[in-house]
């Protein structure tokens, strides 16, 4: 499969809507209720960089969480929804695959990992626990999911969940980036 290109930040207010979306693909989980928020606005604004782009994305998820509409949680949680579950055997996204590649650990982790990812979203319902990986370890990962599920805080899942959905893309941006020099 050829490595995906990122178009310069500088023309996707310039490229069709489709286009746009695409890119989302690649930075994002695939997700149709983030698309409706932010592609369309990305026609409207400009930007330097996709840092700053991902931070456009991390303020308007972050407005959905404060504003107390019913309709702005469920789509929050409906965007926050699509990351797959840590250590599930059936990952879509070639992105996610390549960034839980370092989950690897014995039968009986990746038990206790399917039972954290049950608890935490019997604790915090519409959730799907979140985190950039970053090559961290499995047992690492589920001591910040004991961590998170113990603090019991919805709000601030909502916040991790959003922060980690942005550093996993800044991370996407940065490698893609990267594989474009490399193309050059």
């Amino acid at each position: 499969m050829p490595s995906y290109v990122l178009p310069a930040v500088s023309t996707l207010s310039s490229l069709p809507a489709q286009e746009r979306a695409i890119v989302f693909l690649h930075l994002f989980e695939p997700s149709e209720a983030l698309n409706e928020l932010i592609v369309d606005q990305l026609a409207e604004n400009t930007f330097n960089s996709y840092t700053e782009l991902i931070q456009f994305v991390r303020q308007s998820l972050s407005r959905l969480k404060v504003s107390g509409s019913t309709s702005d949680t469920e789509r929050l949680l409906k965007i926050l929804a699509v990351h797959p579950r840590l250590g599930d055997k059936k990952v879509d996204s070639e992105h996610s695959k390549k960034e839980q590649a370092s989950l690897t650990g014995s039968e009986e982790e990746a038990e206790q990992l399917k039972r954290l990812n049950d608890e935490y979203e019997q604790t915090f319902p519409g959730m799907r626990y979140v985190v950039f990986v970053n090559g961290r370890s499995r047992p690492v990962i589920m001591e910040n999911m004991r961590q998170r599920i113990a603090r019991g805080d919805i709000e601030a899942e909502k916040t991790e969940a959003i922060n980690a959905m942005c550093d996993i893309a800044e991370d996407r941006a940065r490698q893609l980036a990267s594989q474009t020099s490399k193309l050059a």
